[in-house]
């Protein structure tokens, strides 16, 4: 009877961990869909700034900032300041764009661990389930459901080998 359950329970834990599998190319896929959106919100915002920097220092941003910065007016330093956070944002999410210009595992191990921790949230909060049937999808959940299983196997095995050095010990105590 508890072999039956054991089998049961591991058939619930592997259609768990598939379709939890399942979903990670897809938090990768509008992870990566939320930075490109957000790069092009900020580039639209720095446009402005950009045509001034453009006409008056060559190009450089840098140089319209400091000009604001150094202002004797409060309102304009402030301005230089939300300018210079713009820019840092737009290289924070060009860089995370960058990175993400690779293989699904690497996506993957970006987002888990590079990954802009305001931008997953966001992702998280928002993040639509599906169950796509493509090939990534496919094979990342397979690798999940195997290392879950695996690891409940192992587990388990540490649990009876643990367990067995235990009820040694105390049968040769107590005998």
């Amino acid at each position: 009877m508890m072999d039956a359950l054991y089998r049961y329970l591991l058939i619930v834990v592997a259609c768990i961990a598939l379709l939890a599998g399942i979903q990670i190319p897809s938090l990768v896929d509008q992870y990566e869909k939320r930075v490109d959106a957000h790069l092009r919100e900020v580039k639209a915002n720095l446009k402005p700034y950009q045509e001034i920097a453009d006409r008056y220092f060559g190009g450089s941003l840098d140089q319209l900032i400091e000009l604001h910065r150094k202002s004797d007016v409060k309102a304009f330093q402030e301005e230089g300041n939300a300018i210079a956070q713009m820019v840092q944002r737009k290289l924070r999410f060009e860089a995370d764009l960058a990175a993400m210009q690779a293989s699904l595992p690497l996506k993957i191990f970006r987002v888990a661990f590079g990954g802009d921790r305001e931008l997953i949230g966001e992702t998280l909060d928002q993040y639509s389930y599906t169950v796509p049937l493509n090939e990534d999808a496919l094979l990342v959940g397979a690798v999940v459901t195997a290392s879950v299983l695996v690891l409940i196997e192992l587990l388990l095995a540490l649990t009876r080998r643990v367990s067995n050095a235990v009820m040694l010990r105390y049968r040769r105590r107590f005998s």
